[in-house]
């Protein structure tokens, strides 16, 4: 155990809002690490680009045992769903320390929101989208955010396969009106 806490970052590289990232990670962590002493949350943030898309999310913790906390905080998270390229930031015995966690892999699908034509806007709605995609998806992922910018919106997608969720809705990608010219970026 250390005399004093040792402040701990973990920067999710999941694309959520602040009361998904309750839901799916603080809170469970915030209880967990509470049942065995080794730190407590101090806070979160979500960090976000010029255009106001979410880039990441982060977690603080004060750490009271580094060596144990530290390997349960990354293993918590992975199980959790966090996505690959998260890491865990602190210090410890006066270096920085970073450590990689996360497994499932995102993407990202941005629907057009500016160049189809007016009925498909007028006929279509982005909710139509995001419950076949859902349906779709099953086990192999699930939406667990979203982004409306001025000129698009953007659904974001996390599972164990970036390449199986993209299997799965790729022809419901290809032929519901509101999906063309959507793009699909891969985000974890």
């Amino acid at each position: 155990m250390n005399p004093t806490p040792v402040f701990a970052y973990a920067v999710l590289n999941a694309r959520i809002r602040p009361l998904a990232r309750g839901e799916q990670y603080e809170d469970p962590l915030a209880d967990a690490l509470e049942q065995n002493g080794f730190g407590e949350l101090t806070g979160g943030g979500t960090m976000q680009a010029r255009s106001g898309e979410i880039e990441y999310c982060g977690i603080d913790i004060d750490l009271f045992d580094v060596a144990n906390g530290v390997p349960f905080i990354c293993d918590f998270l992975t199980q959790r769903g966090a996505p690959r390229g998260s890491k865990l930031q602190y210090e410890s015995e006066g270096q920085r320390r970073e450590v990689l966690f996360g497994a499932h892999e995102g993407l990202a699908i941005y629907l057009n929101g500016t160049q189809l034509p007016a009925e498909v806007y007028e006929q279509y709605g982005a909710d139509e989208v995001v419950d076949e995609i859902n349906r779709r998806l099953g086990h192999d992922g699930q939406i667990q955010g979203h982004w409306q910018g001025p000129t698009e919106t953007a659904i974001y997608l996390y599972g164990p396969s970036a390449d199986k969720m993209h299997e799965c809705i790729a022809d419901y990608l290809a032929t519901c009106p509101l999906c063309q010219r959507a793009r699909i970026e891969r985000i974890a």
